[in-house]
């Protein structure tokens, strides 16, 4: 195994030592490199010796440099191989969802632990064998996050389509008992994993060291299930039996573990018309990219910029700039409780929420909003500006999922669209100075 290097960095410990961009790096210490992991964990000692292949001949090199300080390597890819793709065919999976049309790279199956590692990314484990399991705790590699769904060896099989999902709780005891942390998730579906399934999958993972938390999240179904499982999105009702359930487990573990563990997600509250906790129930916010807390940690650093502005602007007054807010409509009622409760002088501010027509109705985040849609339910609202969330984008390019690009959707509207940061702040910030004048 060889990984061909695409550049070295001027002045680095690698140039120093005469490693050139076009040899192909083999061992580290005598130890093969694997990937970027293992790149990672041998190069921060201060002294290695790093072989490489230069026109086919073995070389080795000497390096002295400051232990952690980069070796100044580049490759031909950031993980120095390829993405580890999925092995299961899971009941409730989103790609199989995806409508016609959809670009190429949205239905990309990767399932790679060490972009759970890097990015956060859930895994479940299936496609890691017990030598790759070693080498997760021979690197320390943690926090890693996990899609659980359930702990039922028989039933994890059938909600992930692959009998090798059966072996997940030996992975995570050995990883627990390697001194390895992980975040869980639960994508649960109605009357299948929830309920009893459920109240065993929280005492289980409880009882692991390692485990960190655990997410619950409604499963999320488009209009585009032809041929596949019969599922259906969770009631009122439904909803509320799962946060009873969770609600109980939460009170008994603060006491037991000294924290709740069990994170329900946004939208259960919003399905279950439970209000949303206050800001010291989530914790840290260790499981926000899940949508567990996100507009809990919205309204607060909204309200908390906010309290910092000047009295006489914090007072409702209609004039000034029509400026709108265009979201899912999960998210709308509370956003339009928010602006309520913290007014901005002189900021004229609605919310509208936009149906999904792309995905289907009952998709009703806001970054899974097109620009089809978003252009065609807000041509008819008056306003000077439109604001939406930075994550209807693609990130690094200003691009809607179905490739309708940000200044044509503003041409489109003839409107300017302004994309806004996650954080409560951003939020108050771009209406300041919207307020002074939209440009």
């Amino acid at each position: 195994m060889s990984h061909l290097i695409t550049s070295v960095d001027p002045h680095s410990p690698a140039r120093r030592a005469g490693i050139r961009a076009g040899d192909r790096l083999t061992r580290i210490d005598g130890t093969v490199v694997i990937d970027f992991i293992d790149y990672q964990a041998l190069t921060a000692r201060r002294r290695l010796t790093v072989e490489v292949t230069r026109d086919g001949a073995p070389l080795a090199f000497s390096v002295r440099k400051d232990e952690y300080a980069p070796l100044g390597l580049n490759f031909e890819t950031p993980m120095m191989s390829g993405t580890r793709l999925c092995c299961n065919k899971c009941l409730f999976c989103f790609v199989d969802q995806l409508p016609h049309g959809a670009r190429d790279t949205m239905r990309v199956k990767d399932d790679d632990w060490r972009m759970s590692l890097m990015m956060g990314n859930y895994v479940t484990l299936t496609n890691v064998s017990d030598r790759e399991l070693e080498r997760i705790i021979e690197r320390h590699c943690s926090p890693l996050y996990i899609s659980v769904h359930c702990t039922d060896p028989d039933l994890r099989a059938h909600v992930l389509g692959t009998e090798r999902a059966r072996r997940l709780m030996g992975q995570l005891k050995r990883l627990s008992d390697g001194g390895i942390a992980f975040h869980c998730q639960c994508v649960l579906c109605p009357g299948i994993n929830d309920g009893a399934a459920l109240d065993r999958t929280i005492r289980e993972l409880a009882g692991l060291d390692g485990a960190r938390s655990l997410a619950l999240v409604p499963v999320g179904l488009t209009g585009h299930r032809e041929g596949l499982c019969a599922l259906h999105p969770y009631t009122r009702d439904e909803a509320r039996q799962v946060m009873r359930l969770s609600d109980m487990w939460r009170e008994r573990l603060l006491k037991e573990r000294g924290t709740r563990f069990v994170f329900p997600s946004d939208e259960f509250y919003l399905r279950a018309e439970w209000p949303i906790p206050p800001d010291e129930a989530y914790e840290g916010y260790e499981q926000i990219d899940d949508g567990v807390g996100l507009l809990r940690l919205l309204e607060t650093e909204y309200r908390q910029a906010w309290e910092e502005l000047p009295e006489a602007m914090r007072r409702f007054a209609p004039a000034g700039p029509r400026l709108a807010i265009a979201c899912g409509r999960s998210a709308a009622d509370f956003i339009r409780q928010m602006l309520s409760d913290y007014p901005v002088t002189g900021a004229n501010i609605s919310v509208h929420a936009i149906e999904n027509t792309w995905f289907g109705p009952t998709v009703t985040v806001s970054g899974l909003i097109t620009g089809f849609d978003l252009t065609r339910q807000m041509a008819s609202v008056p306003c000077d500006a439109i604001m939406i969330t930075e994550v209807m984008l693609r990130q690094g390019d200003g691009v809607f999922l179905d490739d309708m690009t940000l200044p044509e959707a503003s041409r489109r509207l003839g409107r300017p669209i302004v994309p806004v940061g996650r954080r409560g702040e951003d939020l108050l910030d771009t209406i300041l100075r919207l307020r002074e004048g939209v440009k």
